[in-house]
């Protein structure tokens, strides 16, 4: 039989009653003549819940128990609708991260998946189980320890799952019906995309976009796993949802797919630093170890050997760069006179596989903001993406005028 992956997101298996409406949706797939593999995120909410005992049981815990505690929520998921199918008189199991084996880095609470042999699975599936519900977000170290995956795991497992099992696709079920050209609570012109490449997808997760987690949307990229992004809470259509799939695959579109921002950034500028041989490393080494997530870089020009560092950082992690700045200094390692921050910007990114071929869209990007009286502070670009850090303030009407300018509402 075909294999069909199918990942139900903690909104859709909130309650028992959605339980039952996901379980249908399995239920349709394998009349349609799949074996099913599904992965389950814990029940809305109860991650969080979970991570909260933890917390208030051990302020300093250890991270193997951590994974133990908070992985539980996903196994009551996969043991509910396994109940649920079998109710339904279809033939369906629960799986735990280490029976498949999942097998992944000893990373607590932070694991990549290495393998999943598929073996174990196969085997019931030859033995007539038509269901394997897998709980999502886990899996097994070398030291047979549980582990989890972070944030958006399950989406992860799902995609990794479809790759070692050769599934024909992979639906990820969600509380949005598809990957939209921008945010729909920004502006009611956003527009739901029957296609997007992987490419795409990949730039628009990991600028802001919260449909797919950007780890899931990498594997499916490398191994070639068609995704297809779609509520759960619709109707039944064969048609339904995004597709993210091979820019081949993708007859006619526009330039620009889709407008993406991210509103808690901040800017951070280091003045005058020696302007030599190695210093970027002596800057960003120590912001790696400390755990500071750098994403624009600009130096400006060098004047009599000194010369000014700006890069962005999620705003909360400003206090954690300032420290590892501060240290490197008290160290010896890097000298400068100032460190300013400025913790009230965000990024507003035009992405689209067309920029490859087509010239202007920057200038007509920079022409819009301009248009609306927005300052651009840094900029950065790739093949398929140009990024602005703007005040905050300006960030919704950035991201309308761009929409609107590049004419997302209507079809390639």
């Amino acid at each position: 039989m075909p294999i069909l992956v199918m990942k139900f997101g903690g909104t859709s298996v909130a309650t028992l009653d959605r339980i039952h409406r996901a379980s249908k949706r399995v239920a349709r797939e394998v009349a349609n003549g799949f074996d099913v593999i599904v992965i389950v995120s814990a029940m809305s909410g109860k991650t969080n819940e979970l991570v909260g005992w933890v917390d208030e049981t051990s302020p300093m815990y250890d991270a193997r128990e951590y994974d133990a505690v908070v992985s539980s929520g996903e196994n009551v998921t996969a043991g509910l609708m396994s109940l649920r199918l079998q109710e339904m008189d279809i033939p369906a199991r629960s799986w735990q991260g280490w029976q498949v084996p999942v097998q992944t880095t000893s990373v607590h609470s932070a694991a990549r998946i290495e393998d999943i042999p598929p073996a174990n699975i196969m085997a019931k599936f030859g033995e007539g189980m038509k269901v394997a519900v897998v709980a999502g977000f886990q899996g097994v170290s070398p030291e047979g320890r549980i582990t989890t995956l972070g944030r958006g795991g399950s989406d992860t497992t799902a995609v990794a799952f479809a790759a070692s099992f050769g599934a024909e696709r992979c639906d990820i079920y969600t509380d949005v019906d598809g990957v939209y050209t921008t945010d729909p609570r920004l502006t009611d012109k956003a527009r739901k995309l029957d296609r997007i490449a992987f490419e795409e997808m990949l730039e628009l997760a990991s600028l802001g976009a919260k449909v797919l987690q950007t780890r899931s949307v990498e594997l499916a990229m490398r191994y070639k796993v068609k995704l297809r992004v779609l509520s759960s809470f619709e109707e039944y259509d064969p048609n339904a949802g995004t597709l993210v799939c091979d820019e081949e695959d993708i007859v006619e579109q526009n330039v620009v797919s889709g407008v993406a921002y991210q509103r808690d950034e901040a800017k951070m500028t280091l003045i005058s630093v020696a302007d030599r041989p190695g210093i970027a490393s002596a800057i960003f080494g120590p912001l790696s170890e400390a755990g500071v997530n750098v994403d624009m870089i600009v130096q400006n020009i060098s004047e009599d050997g000194r010369t000014d560092m700006t890069f962005s950082c999620p705003v909360d992690q400003v206090a954690r760069a300032q420290k590892a700045m501060e240290d490197a200094k008290t160290a010896g390692d890097i000298n400068f006179h100032d460190l300013l921050a400025d913790t009230d910007v965000a990024k507003v990114s035009v992405v689209g596989i067309g920029m490859r071929s087509h010239t202007g869209i920057a200038a007509k990007m920079f022409d819009v903001l301009s248009r609306e009286g927005i300052n651009i502070k840094v900029i950065t670009t790739s093949e398929i993406k140009i990024s602005v850090l703007i005040d905050r303030k300006y960030m919704e009407l950035a991201v309308q005028a761009l929409h609107d300018a590049f004419e997302l509402d209507t079809a390639g």
